[in-house]
């Protein structure tokens, strides 16, 4: 039995039956549970439409699409509705996908290609992993269906293979000047200072650590211009909740540096499976010579290896300081889906203006004001 659940109720009462079928699933992530898509889905959602749907076998939940309608948005110069994932947007989920329960893919996958090919919204899947996705066999069905397809690399998420090495070889594996660079900083950071590196435990602490986390993160990108990871009321509160929720289920990777007792660089992160997924980094940039940020990531990624974490995913992004660590990375991507005739071809002729002006205002406007 397929259903379209669009009330928040149903979406909230999905807990625990969402999470089991998640744990089945070849694509169980951070970014598709429960807890994080049900948490962006109140503080983040900005105006879509729930469009859940969801494949029952005798009672069974066998799949969930989880997805949401987009309004038309005059900003982006898209004035159609569109469907796309839940967690798209500014809060950087990775990985998203279908869930679907092992085994079962290929049936699911035809009913919900049936499902959808009746329609009229086109779909915009964004931070999709290229190398493994069950919506780009969702696509391949709705191309049986008259669809067209358009797909495009959008970014890289670096990783580190960290399975069964210590902190020692993996250090080892990068190379002695990489080894003595770390140790070196790390020793002089200890000759300097009073150093503590903390890992939050309680729900206190992680109160407390929350707002340093924010706190660092923007004053390290105030001279650039500023950030829009916490820059709005909405992500304020999603993360609030969020951390709250995952310090609950034991997933929260919440760590503070501090330096002769003051606050110089946080790190905020996730362990799920066999994974930890760093988030955020912030510091104090009047530590920055000490080399705060690198010291910190280090330290977490020692603790990851100690807690027997056989990956640590750097997520989306190609910043320098990632490829100092990563030597390995994953492919991210969107897909676009639109139905046959008329209206498809619309939909493809506006994605691809719209796609051409941003990339036009991007040379004229700062960065912070189209993130606005």
């Amino acid at each position: 039995m397929i259903a379209r659940l669009e009330h928040p109720a149903s979406f909230e009462s999905l807990r625990k039956e969402w999470n089991e079928l998640l744990e089945a699933s070849a694509s169980n992530c951070l970014f598709l549970t429960w807890e994080w898509l049900y948490t962006w889905w109140k503080h983040l959602s900005e105006g879509r439409e729930l469009f859940l749907i969801t494949l029952r076998s005798g009672g069974e939940l066998v799949a969930i699409a989880p997805l949401a309608v987009r309004p038309p948005s005059l900003t982006r110069l898209l004035p159609y509705r569109s469907l796309e994932f839940l967690g798209t947007g500014s809060v950087g989920s990775d990985y998203l996908d279908l869930l679907i329960r092992r085994g079962r893919e290929q049936e699911t996958l035809q009913a919900l290609a049936d499902y959808l090919a009746d329609g009229k919204l086109m779909l915009t899947l964004d931070q999709l992993n290229r190398s493994s996705c069950l919506a780009t066999e969702l696509a391949a069905q709705l191309r049986q269906r008259g669809w067209s397809a358009s797909e495009a690399k959008t970014n890289i998420c670096p990783f580190m293979n960290i399975s069964g090495h210590s902190w020692e070889s993996y250090l080892a594996a990068f190379g002695r000047k990489h080894r003595y660079n770390f140790q070196r900083e790390l020793k002089n950071l200890a000759k300097t200072f009073n150093v503590r590196f903390e890992q939050v435990r309680t729900e206190e602490q992680r109160r407390e650590a929350l707002g340093l986390l924010m706190s660092l993160h923007n004053m390290r990108w105030r001279e650039r211009g500023g950030s829009n990871a916490f820059h709005t009321p909405g992500l304020v509160s999603f993360h609030e909740e969020l951390s709250r929720l995952a310090c609950e289920r034991g997933w929260l990777r919440l760590f503070i540096l501090w330096l002769d007792g003051k606050p110089a660089a946080s790190l905020y992160g996730f362990r799920y499976h066999r994974a930890f997924y760093f988030y955020q980094l912030g510091f104090d940039p009047t530590y920055r010579k000490h080399g705060v940020g690198k010291v910190t990531i280090g330290l977490t990624i020692k603790s990851a290896i100690e807690e027997r974490v056989e990956e640590y995913d750097l997520l989306h992004g190609d910043e320098p300081y990632k490829s100092y660590w990563a030597r390995e990375a994953r492919e991210l991507g969107r897909l676009e889906l639109y139905p046959p005739h008329l209206r498809g071809l619309l939909y493809r002729k506006t994605m691809g203006f719209s796609r051409t002006a941003r990339k036009m205002a991007r040379r004229l406007l700062p960065q912070r004001v189209l993130a606005g």
